[in-house]
């Protein structure tokens, strides 16, 4: 499963703008708020392309931010953030 940056600012207990701060102040993140080290965090996060036909000025492309479910624990560690215990499952006690 893979979040948005506002989606894992929620999870990590911030706003979208300050996890985005965070990452840019750790060079995570680049002035146009995509990987810094794509290849590198390939784990972590990765560039999903978007494009959509707009009837006056065509094609329009853009590319944005997704943090995949490896990747929540990877930047709490990389930010300094506590995340909360993951509560135990029991629905399979018999």
């Amino acid at each position: 499963m893979e979040r948005t940056l506002a989606q894992a600012a929620t999870q990590l207990g911030l706003s979208r703008r300050q996890l985005i701060a965070l990452l840019q102040e750790k060079g995570l993140l680049n002035e146009r708020r995509l990987p810094a080290y794509p290849t590198r965090d390939r784990e972590y996060l990765r560039v999903k392309d978007g494009q959509w036909y707009h009837e006056k000025h065509g094609m329009q492309y853009s590319q944005s931010t997704r943090i995949k479910q490896a990747g929540i624990r990877w930047l709490a560690d990389h930010l300094g953030i506590g995340l909360p215990a993951i509560p135990a499952d029991h629905r399979d006690v018999a």
